[in-house]
């Protein structure tokens, strides 16, 4: 490996540990925007990441997409599907966060791959090999023993899970960049969010102005907040293998659920510990089986890759060698 690839991954590295690692720790952040309620940070969430990635935008002067899209009814119809259901799961994080369920709220995350192989066997009509189903259904009896330990189904983990799966297999459809892709779901979520926001200050119930000048720079911060993490996982993503990416993704469950329980002290009575568990079983095996069929694969295309030698006709008087090795 030459220098400057190692040096390129390097890089993607460091900013695929920054993106997740920001994931990770971000319910530090939430709590920061009280008394501000849900909605209202989500709004400004919305806001202020369109006007982040408009500016990121006009930066590296990158416009052509929006053309390509507007003409597309279908696609664009698509992006007006990834924006609402990525407001379902950006609104209830907050919530869960600043309401003190970061555990459940790290479990979701971590259930979210087995949720999306789950959804390509019933949407996509994807075969499984069999670790996967293994895997699957392990998740599954983890869902089942932490309802009996929370007395109810964990919906917060449930709702994550889903609503991320589901946006990441219509972003899949769309194949739109990380940056393009967030500035299109805001500008659609931006005029609904803003009008909530105008609504809010005409109620006397606005935050941005009430609290003061901190108060308001933290609300907008919010787009910050939401948009870095996702550039510095676009430079991630076309620097280090998908493999590699499998693995890092995990950082961000793990960074919250150690917050969850060694910071906000969130309870985690045996059953909550019996239910991760089978979780993160479930998830070894899936990484391992992900691993062993990537590292096949590589086996095999370098196998296809490698020259063959070159096979001379036979000169005069000499024998033609047989095809069939049991007669040579």
């Amino acid at each position: 490996m030459s220098g400057k690839s190692r040096g390129e991954q390097r890089t993607g590295l460091l900013n695929g540990f920054a993106a997740y690692g920001m994931w990770g720790l971000v319910p530090l952040f939430w709590p920061l925007l009280k008394p501000a309620g849900a909605i209202e940070i989500l709004a400004h969430r919305m806001v202020w990441s369109l006007a982040f990635v408009a500016v990121a935008l006009l930066f590296v002067r990158r416009w052509a997409w929006a053309g390509e899209l507007l003409r597309q009814p279908r696609r664009l119809g698509l992006v007006v599907v990834a924006a609402a259901v990525i407001t379902v799961n950006w609104g209830v994080y907050i919530w869960a966060v600043n309401s003190g369920h970061v555990v459940e709220a790290s479990l979701g995350y971590f259930i979210n791959p087995l949720v999306t192989i789950a959804m390509g066997v019933l949407i996509l009509k994807e075969r499984l090999r069999p670790v996967q189903w293994f895997a699957v259904g392990t998740g599954a009896a983890a869902v089942l023993v932490l309802t009996i330990g929370y007395g109810r189904p964990p919906w917060i983990s449930l709702c994550l899970a889903f609503s991320f799966a589901t946006y990441g297999l219509v972003k899949k459809k769309v194949n739109l960049g990380g940056v393009e892709s967030l500035a299109a779901e805001t500008a659609i979520q931006f005029l609904p969010a803003l009008g909530y926001l105008l609504w809010l200050g005409a109620q006397g119930r606005s935050t941005f102005t009430a609290e003061g000048a901190g108060h308001a720079g933290l609300l907008a911060a919010t787009g910050v907040v939401t948009a870095l993490p996702l550039v510095c996982f676009g430079a991630a993503a076309i620097r280090v293998p998908l493999s590699t990416l499998g693995l890092l993704q995990y950082l961000a469950p793990v960074f919250q659920f150690l917050l969850g329980v060694l910071y906000f002290h969130e309870s985690m009575p045996a059953e909550r510990w019996a239910g991760f568990a089978l979780v993160w079983l479930a998830l070894t095996l899936l990484t391992w089986d992900g691993l062993r069929t990537a590292r096949r694969a590589a086996v095999l295309r370098a196998r296809l890759a490698a020259p063959r030698p070159a096979v001379t006709a036979p000169g005069p008087g000499q024998a033609r060698p047989s095809s069939d090795p049991v007669e040579a």
